[in-house]
């Protein structure tokens, strides 16, 4: 549904709106603008009162739309303009308090919103007013100013502009201008002034000028620049002679006017050219009165334009120009004044201006940004035209041929830019052997290295997708070149890896075989059973294949018992009297083969009996000892020539008396066992290498997960078992206990089945954009695809193809265009009429132009656009060039000749031509100056000479067949390193001339080649292992070591050698634990031999006697066995005694036992802590004998002597060993362990496990060994382009990266990353553009000339200061007229006139200079400045002067200046100020006048006091060496001399007002440590109060004097007692 509605309020009609939905907006404006309507409406009632109202409120309502409503106040007003009642007005008038409105709802702000223009520049303060005010104080860091900005209110739907008070209605209007700061005003600073030049006459009154120039332009409200020409008045060094005119004259030409075409008849110029000797300062007006005003028009409405012409056609026409003679004084005057030159030339033939013109726009080319990046950057596009005409003599230049423009500015509409990242394939397979020195290499077997290697990968780059883009475009990791991903660093290439070894494990020592046991003893069967013996593993490599060595001994025996019963007895006890028969109490526990308490269920014979029979001896009795222990068995196993026997024996302790139990016989004191009877064979299960994991036929469906997702099948593997004979053979399975059984069978996960990885191919690279060139090889294009993830388990092979090639899709060639020139036309000379009217001649001759067409031709000879040989065709041919018809006066010459044959190279040919007719005796013609009779020139020669030049380069190695990924020793065929390789030299081609020409004429290349060689780098070489050194420890464990030592150092960059000891020799070690037999010799002692007492007579058998036994020195064996040595072999201090006392009972004695063993100490020897020993009574003594000695013995604990501690102590670490395939990586390093006890003494282990000490020591541990990693580059990457693509200064340049640096005794990586390589060397050619002429005017003084400069084609070798640039041919170079049009290459310029005011030449460029605060800058380009002052030549010409000129323009590299007051010394109260750039330079601007220093200085009232003068400040001070005596009113009064310091300065000083003077006796008391006169001239108080002091004591004195006269005269009268007169002294010296 809609509607049309039309709109009014009081600005008239806004829209017709139609569609709610499109034209919403409308209705919004419409209610907002009535909400604004006007106020204070007054509707009349009669002439005294009327209704006033207010503003209507804001619409007000529930919802938003048309439902709202607004009020506003109405109130009656009287006239006056006081408030009354309602009912004074008329109520039928009464405006309406209450209307509806349409309520804005808030998402209409959407409609609506603020236009903000960018800020305007920042403008001070004062230009809002228009007034500048003097600076009276000098800105430090910124000046205050206002910039501005437009606010507009815009629709949103189609950007146009409404009122500004319906967006005020949604938010508040921003601002409109703002403070900003302007930097500081800076300036005009111009430079110090020249020397006054010259006088301008040499006699009589002149002028002389001085000049200066502009630094720096006034900026930010600076001070103006002040004139740069000083003139003063000069004379000439001598009068002007009389009658001699006082005025010069010059001759002065005009401009040229503008080329113009003549009449068809030539008929219509009629006019004549005058001269104005006026004052006229037009110097380029031409007077020229013509009868037909109509005649001129423009030339341009006479010929059609085509936009693209089929040719080129040139009009001749003609230009004139105006001559005078100009006085001196700058009045013209008379032509004849400046008859002494020749009549100048007034006209000349010329070219008709042609114009530049273009094709159309073409379109614009994709934007640059075509994706939303973080660069906020816009992107730009261009586009371009082609020229259809070139510009000619003057035409209109031509426009830009290509324009830039910004494009997708925002950007938000863009989709993300593409993301580059590194990838990387899997990891190749580990390899060892590059970590191998070649000479290693060739001895190791490679198939069997294992343990530390190194492994590779390749990295690429990718375009990684875009979340946002839909899923068919996406890309997964397509390849792209890797410089997209040059910002970010590389994923590793290399890293360690390790192959596995063969399984290596370090043992335990074997335990003690044990008893006779069942196999299972939880379930014994038969009578049949195993002695076994066992150890354990320590440490274990990690190599899954592969098991440790068996663990566990058996040998079969008999009768196995797997619990004991073990009896313990207690005291026989008589059955009726002390001594006789009786019984023992004892009791059994059941215990296992290891000793330990197990419940007596599991003993499954019968229990011992509880009691036994015993008997205790009579006094008379025979007593005999207890059996000893049984002594070690003499075999550990029965053969069938030996068994193992062992034996224990008795003593006799008493002998029995009478009707005693007698003794035993000797036989029956000893007692012999077999033992070890089981036979010499030891059994025990080996076991293979687990074979490959193989699919499980129990169960094929089981999968093996990994972090909860499932990878791959669980399979099985499976090893053999066998029971092995040692020394044999394999045997029945039943040899061996079947509880020592490994495993056969285990699971395992199935190697994955992985497919061939590749990666997608990446792009087509680029084919050329352009045309192909004739006879040009066709273009290819290639890509490529990486392999990431190799097949492995029967999974899919990888392609065989992963780089592809193809020839570009046929290119256009390029097309084939050329000139076509037409005839030359006659040669045209300015028509006749004209040379008539300006040189009064009549013949038709002298200098003209000839013209010629130009058309385009295609491949065909067809017709085409001059475009398209402008751009195909190269350069343009002339189509002018000038002629001149002969007068009748000028010299007649032959035509040229042909050139003469050349002989060869280095010869010249010529041609010639002679004078003819009345030429051959005019004098002029005879000047071959003029009109040469023969010219020469060089001929052709293709000879040409080579000349190396630079330096040989680097030397490079053949490149491999096929690059692999890391040149390094990553390969068993390794990249080659050193060998022979090649070098170039670049060889310069010149000609004949010495110019360089194209190197391909000298050599096909362009180099010189020779071959060369990189030494090949040689390792460290050591010597082979050493034997094995002793044992370090003799006894314990200990290490032994072997050694390598230095060979042969390294050499150009081998592996080098390990570190060096203090002999600089290189060393390497290795050590292994070793294990010393303590007890190697040991002395072995056989039973006491009976007891012998030598009696005497029938004396009784008993007491002491003396038992001998018999000791030697055994040699251990490693299975048990011994052989006697010589007794020095054992240690002699331990050798038991080999006789001792023994005591045999008598009859009726106490017989005891022997003392049992010492008991245990504390175990740590404590202080005061006893040992005790016991024994028991075997026989009480008889009634009446002596009673039985001490039970029981106790002694001290005494450390080291009576009482030992143990401890567990490790030898030193062996060094990491390693499996004897590998070179490094994983391994175990070892040390042993050793019970020691506290005097040193090595113990047996197991007797710290029986105290129960705590070993916490680890005797095998993992190490590492470093891998020795060679460096590891990556390839060379391709030769780069030439640095420069001419001459003798290109290198090209390839690199390559360290990916791995050497590590340990690595192979170094090499010095050389970059490698350069000449460039061939071939001609630069270029147009070289040469300085500006002269100002140049032809045939005169002064006026109107031209400046030009050169455009010539010239050769060099790339360094212009080596080889300076050789003109050539113009053809090498290109099209000449293409580049007259980009360059400017002819100027007008003036050559003022003697007495002309004019301006001086250009001043240099200022230096750039930035605006700077405190010395900073916060601006990168800066501006420099120059300008042209004027020069006054003869007063009378002051008020003709032009204004001085001054140009700036933006530079770069500036910097910061600041100016600074600089003054000279004082003379006669002046000196010199200036002001002064920080670089030295004096300059006028800048500083801030305020603080100018005084340049004189005034002193009031003057400075006429002798050695007084005026101070800067304007006081009257005194000279050095004396001192200022003021007065009251602050004045100097006269200067003193200051004490103490010499001078030979004297004056008469002057008094004031009763001061006192100074005279000659002040010079003296300067000479007194305590001067009585002040530098002031006064007398200083102290002085004051010994004067006073010394009047005191004169009156003193003379009153004493007084009293003693008067007592003399008194006493001559009357004389009194005379006594003694005492004084005592005061200290006064006068006493």
């Amino acid at each position: 549904m809609g509607w049309t509605m039309t709109l009014k309020d009081d600005f008239g009609v806004i829209a017709w709106a139609g569609g709610t939905g499109n034209y919403l907006s409308f209705f919004v404006l419409w209610s907002l603008l009535l909400i604004h309507v006007r106020t204070d409406i007054v509707f009349h009632m009669d002439h005294q009162f009327t209704w006033k109202t207010g503003q209507w409120g804001h619409c007000m309502g529930e919802d938003c739309g048309s439902g709202g409503v607004q009020s506003r106040t109405v109130w009656c007003v009287h006239t006056e303009g006081w408030t009354t009642h309602h009912s004074h007005c008329n109520h039928m008038d009464k405006p309406e308090s209450r209307r509806h409105c349409f309520k804005v709802c808030n998402w209409h702000q959407d409609l609506f919103e603020w236009e903000l223009s960018p800020w305007e520049g920042c403008v001070l303060v004062p230009f809002f007013s228009n007034e500048l005010k003097l600076r009276t104080a000098e800105c430090i860091t910124a000046q205050h100013g206002i910039q501005r900005r437009k606010v507009q209110c815009m629709r949103t739907s189609n950007r146009t502009t409404v009122t500004s008070r319906i967006c005020d209605f949604f938010s508040q209007r921003p601002p409109v201008e703002q403070a900003c700061l302007i930097p500081c005003p800076q300036d005009c600073v111009v430079s110090d002034f020249t020397s006054w030049s010259g006088c301008s006459r040499t006699c009589g009154a002149g002028l002389q000028h001085r000049t200066r120039h502009v630094l720096t332009m006034p900026m930010y409200g600076g001070a103006s620049c002040p004139n740069l020409t000083e003139t003063r008045t000069c004379s000439g060094s001598v009068g002007c002679p009389s009658g001699e005119d006082e005025y010069q004259y010059s001759l002065k030409v005009g401009a040229w006017s503008e080329c113009r075409l003549p009449h068809h008849k030539d008929t219509l110029i009629n006019g004549r050219t005058t001269v104005d000797f006026s004052s006229n300062k037009e110097n380029n007006t031409v007077m020229l009165h013509r009868h037909a005003s109509h005649y001129r028009q423009d030339h341009h409405t006479h010929r059609h334009h085509q936009k693209y012409p089929m040719s080129w056609e040139l009009e001749v026409g003609y230009q004139t120009r105006q001559v005078r003679c100009t006085r001196s004084d700058g009045k013209n005057t008379m032509l004849s004044l400046c008859a002494k030159y020749n009549s100048p030339v007034t006209y000349q033939a010329c070219v008709m201006p042609r114009d530049c013109y273009t094709s159309d726009w073409l379109s614009w080319s994709p934007c640059s940004k075509t994706c939303r990046s973080t660069d906020l950057s816009p992107g730009y596009r261009l586009r371009s035209r082609v020229l259809t005409q070139i510009p000619l003599s003057g035409g209109k230049q031509c426009p830009i041929l290509e324009e830039k423009e910004a494009c997708n500015i925002i950007g938000d509409l863009l989709p993300n830019c593409p993301r580059y990242e590194w990838r990387a394939t899997d990891w190749d397979e580990c390899l060892v052997s590059p970590l191998l020195s070649r000479l290693d290499r060739r001895r190791a077997n490679i198939t069997r290295l294992c343990g530390g290697g190194v492994q590779t990968r390749k990295t690429y780059c990718v375009q990684v997708p875009d979340d946002s883009t839909p899923h068919h475009r996406k890309e997964v990791s397509r390849p792209v070149t890797a410089r997209l991903c040059g910002g970010q660093e590389a994923p590793v290439a290399i890293k360690n890896c390790s192959i596995p070894c063969q399984h290596r494990c370090l043992l335990s020592r074997w335990s003690p075989w044990g008893s006779c046991v069942h196999d299972n003893c939880k379930d014994p069967e038969g009578k049949k059973g195993f002695i076994q013996r066992r150890r354990e593993v320590l440490w274990a490599s990690s190599s899954p294949l592969d098991v440790c060595p068996h663990l566990v001994e058996s040998i079969p025996c008999e009768e196995p018992a797997c619990y004991l019963w073990q009896v313990q007895q207690g005291k026989c006890t008589p059955n009726k009297s002390s001594c006789g028969p009786g019984t023992v109490v004892q009791s059994a526990k059941c215990i296992n083969a290891e000793g330990e308490d197990v419940p007596m269920t599991y003993c499954t014979e019968d229990p011992p009996l509880t009691q036994v029979p015993c008997e205790v001896a009579c006094p008379a009795d025979c007593v005999v000892s207890v059996w000893s222990s049984w002594s070690l068995c003499s075999h550990s196993c029965a053969s069938k020539t030996a068994e193992g026997r062992q034996s224990r024996t008795r003593t006799v302790l008493a002998l029995p008396g009478k009707g005693g139990k007698e003794c035993p016989g000797a036989p029956a004191l000893e007692e012999w066992r077999v033992c070890n009877d089981h036979p010499c064979l030891v059994f025990y299960w080996e076991v293979s290498t687990w074979g490959p994991c193989i699919h499980d036929t129990v169960d094929l469906n089981r999968t093996y997960f990994r972090n909860s997702t499932a990878t791959c099948a669980l399979g099985a593997q499976i090893r053999k078992v066998s029971c092995m004979k040692m020394n044999g053979g394999s045997v029945v399975s039943k040899r061996c206990p079947d509880s020592a059984r490994p495993e056969t069978i285990r699971p395992c996960v199935l190697p994955c089945v992985k497919d061939c990885i590749v990666t997608p191919f990446s792009e087509w690279t680029a084919c050329p954009s352009t045309c192909m060139p004739e006879n040009a090889t066709s273009a290819t294009q290639s890509r490529h695809r990486t392999i990431i993830q190799r097949s492995a388990n029967g999974g899919q092979e990888c392609p065989d193809t992963l780089y592809e090639e193809r020839e570009c899709e046929s290119l256009a060639a390029c097309p084939i265009y050329r000139w076509r020139t037409h005839k030359w036309h006659a040669c045209t000379l300015v028509p006749n009429s004209v040379q008539r009217s300006l040189s009064q001649t009549a013949e038709s001759c002298g200098n003209g132009l000839e013209t010629r067409g130009l058309s385009c031709v295609g491949e065909n000879d067809e017709a085409a656009n001059l475009t398209e040989c402008l751009r195909w065709a190269g350069p343009l041919p002339a189509q002018i060039r000038a002629c001149r018809v002969a007068c009748k006066d000028d010299c007649t010459l032959t035509a040229w000749s042909k050139f003469s044959e050349c002989i060869g190279c280095g010869s010249f040919q010529s041609r010639k031509r002679s004078l003819t007719g009345r030429s051959k005796k005019k004098v002029q013609c005879l000047d071959e100056a003029l009109y040469p009779l023969e010219e020469k020139e060089a001929c052709p020669c293709e000879e040409y000479l080579s000349q190396p030049f630079g330096n040989w380069s680097d030397c490079i190695l053949r490149e491999p067949s096929t690059p692999g990924l890391l040149h390094s020793w990553m390969s068993q065929q390794e990249v080659k390193e050193c060998g022979q390789g090649l070098r170039y030299r670049a060889v310069a081609c010149v000609d004949q001339q010495g110019r360089l020409v194209e190197p391909t004429l000298c050599t096909d290349t362009g180099y010189m080649v020779e071959v060369c060689h990189i030494p090949c780098p040689l390792d460290c070489k050591l010597s082979d292992w050493s034997a094995w050194s002793a044992c370090s420890s003799s006894c314990g464990g200990g290490l032994k070591v072997r050694s390598k030592w230095l060979r042969e150092k390294a050499f150009n960059g081998g592996r080098p050698c390990p570190k060096l000891d203090l002999k600089n020799q290189a060393q390497v070690n290795e050590a292994l634990p070793c294990h010393s037999e303590c007890n190697k010799y040991e002395w072995r002692i056989e039973p006491w031999s009976i007891c012998t007492i030598n009696t005497v007579g029938d004396s009784p058998s008993c007491g002491e006697g003396v038992q001998s036994r018999k000791i030697r020195c055994v040699k251990k064996g490693k299975s048990g066995e011994v052989s006697t040595v010589e007794d020095s072999q054992c240690d002699q201090e331990e050798m038991p005694p080999r006789a001792q006392v023994c005591f045999l009972a008598c009859h009726n004695d106490c017989v005891l036992s022997p003392w049992e063993s010492w008991s245990n100490c504390l175990p740590q020897c404590e202080r005061g802590s006893e040992r005790n020993r016991s024994r028991q009574i075997l026989r009480l003594p008889a009634v009446g004998s002596a009673a039985c000695p001490e039970m029981i013995q106790s002694e001290s604990c005494s450390l080291n002597t009576t009482c030992f501690t143990y401890q567990y102590q490790v030898s030193e670490w062996s060094t990491c060993r390693l499996s004897e395939n590998a070179i490094c990586g994983g391994g175990a390093r070892q040390r042993l362990l050793d019970c020691v006890r506290s005097d040193g003494q090595i113990a047996d282990l197991q007797k710290c496990e029986q105290l129960g000490l705590v070993m916490d020591w680890k005797l095998v541990e993992n190490c590492v060994v470093d891998c020795p990693v060679s460096c590891v580059l990556s390839d060379w990457s391709p030769w780069g382009e030439c640095s420069h693509t001419c001459g003798n200064q290109g290198q090209s340049v390839r690199t390559r990266r360290i990916l791995q640096d050497a590590h340990e005794e690595g192979r170094p990586c090499p010095n050389q990353l970059i490698q350069t390589k000449p460039c061939p060397i071939s001609p630069c050619y270029m147009w070289l553009l040469s300085d500006w002429s002269p100002c140049t005017i032809e045939g005169a003084d002064c006026g109107e000339g031209f400046r030009r400069r050169n455009l010539s084609c010239v050769i060099h070798k790339g360094n212009w200061t080596e080889s300076p640039p050789v003109p050539v041919a113009e053809e090498f170079c290109g099209d000449k007229l293409k580049k007259e049009i980009q360059q400017d290459v002819a100027q007008p310029c003036f050559v003022p006139c003697q007495g002309d005011c004019h301006l001086a030449e250009w001043s240099s460029w200022s230096s750039c200079q930035l605006t700077c605060v405190e010395g900073r800058s916060f601006e990168s380009t800066g501006r420099q400045s120059r300008s042209r002052a004027v020069i006054i030549q003869v007063p009378e010409n002051q008020d003709t002067c032009p204004q001085q000129v001054f140009q700036t323009q933006p530079c770069k590299g500036g910097q910061c200046y600041s100016y600074q007051w600089r003054t000279g010394g004082w003379s006669n109260n002046e000196r010199a100020v200036w002001c002064q750039r920080s670089d030295g330079v004096i300059v006028t601007g800048g500083c801030f006048p305020q603080k100018r220093p005084s340049m004189i200085r005034h002193c009031h009232p003057p400075c006429a006091k002798p050695f007084s003068h005026c101070t800067s400040s304007g006081v009257c001070r005194c000279e050095k060496g004396y001192t200022e005596v003021m007065t009251t009113h602050g004045f100097l009064d006269y200067c003193t001399r200051t004490p103490g310091v010499d001078t030979n300065l004297k004056a008469d000083v002057k008094t004031n007002s009763g001061r006192l003077k100074p005279s000659q006796g002040r010079d003296r008391l300067t000479e007194w440590t305590l001067r009585p006169v002040g530098p002031d001239g006064r007398v200083k108080l102290w002085v004051y109060a010994v004067t006073a002091v010394g009047f005191i004591l004169i009156l003193f004195i003379i009153a004493f004097s007084f009293l003693v006269c008067k007592s003399g005269k008194i006493a001559k009268t009357t004389p009194p007692p005379q006594k003694p007169l005492t004084l005592a002294y005061d200290g006064d010296i006068d006493m």
